[in-house]
């Protein structure tokens, strides 16, 4: 039972997180290139269904900026209509994975391939947001936005309107900076809705010519998928979109799990339930035709240190989500969105490992390499097989640190060689390996004793016994060469 107390604490938490969801979610969704009101049915549907279930006791789910360019290019491939089916059936996914317990693997997942899964997310959203902030379209591929950021920056100097709305993304982006240098006290208000509200004062106040959020109802916004829409997961690409949503926004809730528990005191986090949870929510999203969910730190981070005590805070949140779009959605359409665009320049800039990149390139290098290709393989391809790629590279790079083969070489009275082999011998290894058996004298008796591995796979045992037939083969006539039978472990 929920003592009073914890209520009055839960409900002044509610109210902080409902003020950092709510630019978020609008933002999010405008940036997706869906209707804004799919944002906040998402927030909503994470608020009072995942917020209710058992997980995680604190941490809040909503539209999440991490998901953002992935839901853009599923939207561009196969439309607007696909992505509640799409959606559905990632959530579908993640019950099965939950009631499965596999909630527990995700933290297998090296962390390099994340920090470099956000960090080429963040790359990808900062790219295409500069573009909404000076009210232009932006090119689909990460490259291409990248590559056209000149010619937006000179094109945008040259034409007033742009310009115009480039100083309002500008001014938000360096008020959200500005805003962590305030006292605690003042900081209390989240600083996104200060952004956006100011953004939008000064717009109207000025009476700018700015593209706005376009609005069209709640209920307008829901589409419930038809029997028509289902066809879309006969197609390979959907299915590795479903698949991409399933994976990566599981893996981003039970990574934002963890850090949550290390922020409060409460009841830890049970991973499966809170799979289950993620995928009832998107199961809910999907049937509403809205965007994915996942778990947000920023906003969990929030309840947190607002005063959470409860789950009741995530599900008054989804409340006051609901009463907004349900009695004020004529608010978002004064919402410039070069301000929105800035808050989610912003937010992606977070994403970037800006800080911690240059130490973990000193002290562990290979982490450094793997992080830095996920990120720039996401830029330069998509978000799946930029993720694949990384996971690829991450599981080399583990198999090379864990092959060691130490090779001991003996010489005998009888001038016979003894060679004794320790360690893990893998396919890695192969290449120094029989380097190493080849420089052995042609005209003495080797012993080559493997006892001493642990592990021997089976293209070094395959190599191996081929080295010791070829040595057999090519020996001089009448030489004194014998090769010993191996003695396998």
């Amino acid at each position: 039972m929920i003592r009073a107390a914890h209520l009055q604490r839960d409900l002044a938490a509610s109210v902080v997180v409902f003020l950092v969801a709510l630019p978020l979610c609008v933002g999010v969704a405008v940036a997706s290139g869906v209707p804004a009101e799919l944002g906040l049915i998402t927030g909503i549907v994470g608020g009072l269904l995942a917020g209710l279930l058992p997980g995680s006791s604190l941490q809040v789910s909503g539209p999440a900026a991490g998901l953002t360019v992935l839901v853009y290019e599923a939207v561009q491939q196969h439309g607007p209509s696909a992505l509640g089916v799409i959606t559905l059936a990632a959530g579908l996914l993640q019950l099965a994975m939950g009631a499965f317990r596999l909630g527990r693997w995700f933290r297998a997942i090296s962390v390099a391939v994340v920090h470099g899964m956000l960090a080429g997310i963040g790359l990808v959203l900062i790219a295409g947001q500069l573009y909404a902030m000076a009210d232009r379209t932006a090119p689909g591929s990460g490259l291409a936005k990248l590559a056209g950021l000149p010619r937006l920056f000179t094109g945008t100097a040259a034409d007033p309107a742009a310009l115009t709305a480039a100083a309002v993304g500008v001014g938000t982006v360096l008020l959200l900076i500005g805003w962590q240098q305030l006292p605690a006290r003042i900081r209390l208000v989240p600083a996104p809705l200060v952004a956006v509200a100011v953004a939008t004062a000064v717009v109207a106040g000025l009476d700018l010519k700015v593209a706005k959020v376009e609005v069209s109802g709640l209920l307008e916004a829901v589409r419930l998928p038809g029997a028509s829409d289902f066809a879309v997961l006969a197609q390979a690409g959907a299915l590795g979109t479903v698949l991409a949503f399933a994976l990566i926004g599981s893996a981003e809730s039970l990574f934002s799990a963890a850090a949550v528990d290390r922020l409060h005191n409460g009841p830890r986090t049970h991973y499966d339930k809170e799979l289950v949870a993620q995928g009832a929510g998107n199961t809910v999203c999907g049937l509403l035709g809205a965007l994915p969910m996942t778990a947000v730190i920023v906003r969990s981070a929030a309840n947190v240190q607002a005063g959470a005590r409860t789950k009741a805070s995530r599900v008054l949140h989804g409340v006051w989500l609901l009463l907004f779009a349900a009695l004020l959605p004529a608010a978002l359409s004064v919402i410039p969105l070069a301000a929105l665009a800035g808050v989610l320049v912003h937010a992606g800039a977070k994403l970037l490992p800006v800080k911690s990149l240059l130490p973990l390139w000193r002290s562990y290098r290979g982490e450094a390499v793997v992080l830095c290709v996920t990120a720039v393989a996401i830029v330069a391809t998509n978000m799946f097989e930029g993720v694949l790629a990384g996971l690829l590279l991450a599981v080399l790079k583990a198999a090379w640190e864990t092959s060691h083969v130490h090779l001991e070489r003996t010489e005998r009275p009888d001038g016979s060689v003894l060679v004794r082999l320790s360690g893990h011998a893998t396919f890695l290894r192969l290449p120094r390996l029989l380097e190493a058996l080849e420089t052995l004298p042609a005209d003495r008796p080797v012993q080559l004793d493997l006892t001493g591995l642990r592990h021997l796979d089976h293209a070094c045992r395959t190599a191996l016994t081929g080295w010791a037939e070829r040595r057999s083969q090519l020996a001089p006539a009448g030489g004194p060469v014998e090769s010993s039978p191996v003695q396998w472990p």
